[in-house]
């Protein structure tokens, strides 16, 4: 029996879906690719499949505080990474978390949208992580869609939206995977004047998860001590060959394959 452990500690606050495609199971698995351990508090429970969501419920505030605190007091949290939260309760629940633990650094997938357009909580929502999360985390991760919710900016390109949101988040990742260029275009930015760029291969089809997974994964390398900007390129990276290691699980989007065939041999 092994009576220590090296692999940092991740809190993840998300959602729980499902079809295993995205929320809890996603951050999870992507952790432990990350050689983490995740600590998942669940924030909400959905009906969705790998097609859509057609519902959910936001858990009382109780309850997530219970699980989150029960986890702070037994182990020791190296990271937090944020999914789904659902509605403005949940997301000034969550601030109070950050707030009393101001050291950890935090990854704000600010999910507003399941992959296939259902919403996963009202734009008031997305405005409330915008003024009270944003301030709090380390680097937020929105899609291009996401970032315009946030931003407020229907059609905003990703270096307007990144303006307007910058004042509120010390960096952004803006994802470009639901663009239709040839090659995807992932910007990262920094209130500091950090303007990168990285690109990769468009693959074919759709993703179940694929937001969760590059979040996660960010969140890990950050556990593990690794510089932001090098950490944002591994998770770029993993999170790519997922999506080309992806299966079509059920009748919907592909479901990202985060952990290698042979993880438990």
């Amino acid at each position: 029996m092994t009576l220590y452990t090296s692999r940092p500690v991740v809190l993840c606050l998300s959602g729980h879906d499902p079809s295993g495609g995205a929320g809890l199971q996603a951050d999870i698995e992507a952790l432990l690719a990350q050689g983490c351990h995740a600590a998942p508090v669940v924030t909400a429970l959905t009906v969705q499949d790998t097609r859509n969501v057609s519902d959910f419920r936001v858990l009382d505030r109780p309850w997530v505080l219970a699980q989150a605190q029960a986890v702070f007091a037994d182990l020791p949290v190296a990271a937090i990474k944020l999914g789904m939260l659902g509605s403005l309760e949940m997301v000034a629940t969550v601030v109070e978390l950050i707030q009393a633990h101001p050291s950890l650094p935090v990854v704000c997938d600010p999910v507003l949208r399941a992959g296939g357009g259902g919403a996963l909580g009202k734009d008031e929502v997305g405005y409330a992580m915008r003024e009270q999360l944003l301030p709090l985390a380390r680097i937020a991760t929105p899609n291009l869609p996401e970032a315009r919710i946030l931003a407020e900016l229907p059609d905003g390109s990703a270096d307007a939206c990144a303006q307007k949101l910058l004042p509120h988040c010390p960096y952004l990742l803006i994802t470009g995977g639901h663009g239709d260029e040839h090659q995807v275009h992932n910007r990262l930015y920094g209130r500091d004047g950090l303007r990168q760029t990285f690109t990769c291969e468009r693959l074919p089809g759709s993703y179940h998860g694929s937001g969760c997974t590059l979040a996660s994964a960010l969140a890990g390398r950050l556990a593990q001590g690794e510089e932001l900007v090098s950490a944002v390129q591994t998770a770029l990276s993993y999170t790519w060959r997922t999506l080309r290691d992806a299966e079509q699980l059920g009748q919907g989007q592909f479901v990202p394959r985060r952990l290698p065939l042979d993880f438990c041999s």
